[in-house]
């Protein structure tokens, strides 16, 4: 094809914060097509801190990333050729295509997705497995219902901000914890959040039990830790605390920090449950055909933090780690 293929390989298992030496960046040719693959260029990458984790030699929901593998990542790219009746050339696709410039696959996982609906990038937002977590993680674990108080830590992230957004559409209360002023403001003034918790500044176990009088009826946790702890200290009879991640622990040294007063569950009869949005994979369509109302109806705003380069991959993915996107934050590797 005379195509060269660059890609991110995983050289090391990092201790603590990944840095640029635990990848490793190389160059291949890409090999010719057989009978019933295609070749998709990739456009934009997702970076996600569950990334973080599969780059751990330890028992997880997905095996971890092999030494001397593709960096695995969920992508969105394009069909430049194709040996595979099913997938037509200049089509876009979704799937788990990795931190690299061409992908060969058989089609197997593959999501086809629509631009007339969206601009691509989010379909690795809202419309993707960002928005999918956000969705079923809220209204299948969280339950909410009208009234009650969410609270989501994260808020201003990529998964949190949906959350928020969804519990106002179902007529919830809605308290953010964020990292930063600019970051509370952007949840009161864009996305329409009741309150926000700047953690930088505020004791949030107060600002918590502040802003929540009648305690927390469901706590969506992305973070972890400390809030973690805020959080289980505030909770409303029969709280539901969902935990979906738990970013202030996956560059841990030593072991995750558990929560320590978990008998708030026992007093308030509440239940923590963890979900993992590749157990509604039969149900992502009409998850997106709901999304992709309430966005058309001003609902609902998608937010992506575009990088470019594939080069950049390293440094973008620690952005994560820091506190700096706002939204989704997305590898831009080439234009489509």
């Amino acid at each position: 094809m005379g195509l060269v293929n660059h890609k991110f390989t995983l050289a090391a298992r990092p201790m603590g914060l990944p840095k640029r030496t635990d990848w490793s960046y190389t160059e291949e040719s890409v090999r010719e097509l057989a009978e019933g693959e295609l070749l998709i260029k990739v456009l934009l990458i997702s970076l996600d801190p569950a990334m973080r984790g599969w780059m751990n030699e330890s028992r997880s929901y997905v095996p971890p990333v092999g030494i001397g593998e593709v960096m695995r990542a969920l992508a969105i790219g394009q069909v430049v050729a194709s040996r595979n009746p099913r997938f037509e050339v200049n089509k876009y696709v979704s799937g788990t295509l990795g931190v690299q410039e061409y992908f060969i696959t058989d089609g197997k996982a593959l999501m086809e997705v629509d631009p007339r609906i969206a601009p691509l990038p989010v379909f690795l937002s809202t419309l993707g497995m960002t928005g999918m977590t956000a969705y079923f993680g809220l209204l299948d674990t969280g339950r909410p219902e009208p009234g009650d108080t969410v609270v989501v830590s994260a808020a201003a992230g990529a998964v949190g901000a949906v959350v928020g957004q969804i519990a106002k559409i179902k007529g919830c209360r809605v308290v953010g914890i964020a990292g930063g002023a600019s970051k509370c403001h952007y949840l009161l003034a864009d996305l329409g959040f009741d309150t926000a918790i700047d953690y930088k500044s505020e004791d949030v176990t107060a600002a918590l039990r502040k802003s929540c009088p009648t305690g927390i009826n469901i706590y969506f946790d992305n973070v972890g830790g400390d809030i973690l702890e805020a959080g289980l200290a505030n909770l409303a009879r029969g709280a539901r605390i969902v935990i979906c991640g738990a970013i202030s622990q996956y560059n841990n040294t030593g072991p995750v920090q558990g929560p320590r007063n978990y008998l708030s569950l026992l007093v308030n009869r509440a239940t923590m449950k963890g979900m993992l949005v590749f157990d509604y994979m039969d149900r992502y369509k009409d998850a997106i055909r709901e999304m992709a109302g309430w966005m058309a109806a001003g609902k609902l705003k998608s937010r992506e933090d575009i990088i470019e380069g594939l080069s950049s991959f390293p440094d973008a993915l620690l952005q994560l780690f820091k506190g700096e996107n706002f939204g989704k934050l997305i590898l831009k590797v080439a234009e489509h």
